[in-house]
């Protein structure tokens, strides 16, 4: 024989189901909204280090990235030295703050890969080892062990 169901339970499974639906839209529009505030802190860091960049053609007289990526830059002129040093500093901070990102699950991991390849490339750069260290010095105590990769080779 079949038992004939109360409407009160009818009610309650109507009710159980639409909370059901409610926590998964919640669910899924949160997961929209992390996905939003990851791609507007890329975006952030992308017009930051650009910024940054944007020092080099702001000196005067204005001075070819090119010839700081490429090691060409001559630091015995007063002007390249100190746009080169801000540059390395500023840097150091925005790595800084890219790892505690990254740290807290804010950055994707492509993308902290490519950060942690850029910050080893600077870190290896002698020329500017004496800025690196004092940058590094206000920073993590974890962010220089990870950065100071033994396969890098010491400056003498």
């Amino acid at each position: 024989m079949m038992k004939k169901v109360s409407l009160d339970t009818w009610i309650q499974l109507i009710g159980i189901i639409g909370i059901i639906a409610s926590l998964l839209f919640v669910g899924l529009e949160m997961r929209q909204s992390q996905k939003i505030a990851l791609a507007a802190q890329q975006q952030e860091r992308a017009s930051l280090v650009t910024e940054i960049i944007g020092t080099f053609a702001e000196a005067n007289p204005a001075i070819s990235f090119l010839d700081f990526l490429n090691d060409t830059l001559d630091l015995s002129n007063q002007n390249n030295r100190a746009v080169a040093e801000t540059y390395m500093y500023r840097m150091w901070m925005v790595y800084e703050n890219d790892y505690l990102q990254y740290e807290l699950g804010l950055m994707d991991e492509d993308i902290w890969i490519a950060k942690l390849a850029s910050m080893r490339n600077i870190y290896s750069r002698c020329k500017y080892r004496e800025i690196t260290e004092r940058a590094l010095s206000f920073s993590s105590a974890d962010l220089l062990i990870l950065v100071d990769d033994t396969n890098i080779s010491p400056c003498e």
